[in-house]
């Protein structure tokens, strides 16, 4: 269990900034892009954007793959959808349950 702790913490900690989150959604839009073409959007050095996109890459949410002699990043959406999974869908559950309840009682108070 702390392993999945730990994983959590990264990615929690790779979206807590917006320089993080801007990439991820570059790449989102269009996957398979190379640094120059991310540090391209972001007025930071080439430096500074490689040290976000390690941390994105040690929260498991960019992979890279070389293509000669770029390296391109692509967006692995799995540990955003493990988070939404544990920390979101469950919370949202119960108030969906709670209106479909509240509906049905209001319905046949009214019949």
């Amino acid at each position: 269990m702390p392993a999945m702790k730990d994983d959590d913490d990264r990615v929690f900690k790779a979206l807590a900034d917006p320089t993080r989150r801007f990439l991820l959604d570059r790449l989102f839009r269009r996957d398979g892009r190379t640094l120059t073409e991310l540090e391209s959007e972001l007025e930071m050095t080439r430096f500074g954007v490689m040290k976000h996109l390690r941390v994105l890459e040690g929260a498991g949410l960019v992979v890279t793959r070389k293509s000669g002699r770029e390296k391109l990043h692509f967006l692995n959406p799995v540990p955003i959808r493990l988070i939404h999974d544990r920390w979101i869908d469950k919370y949202t559950e119960r108030r969906v349950s709670a209106l479909v309840d509240l509906k049905t009682e209001l319905e046949e108070g009214s019949a």
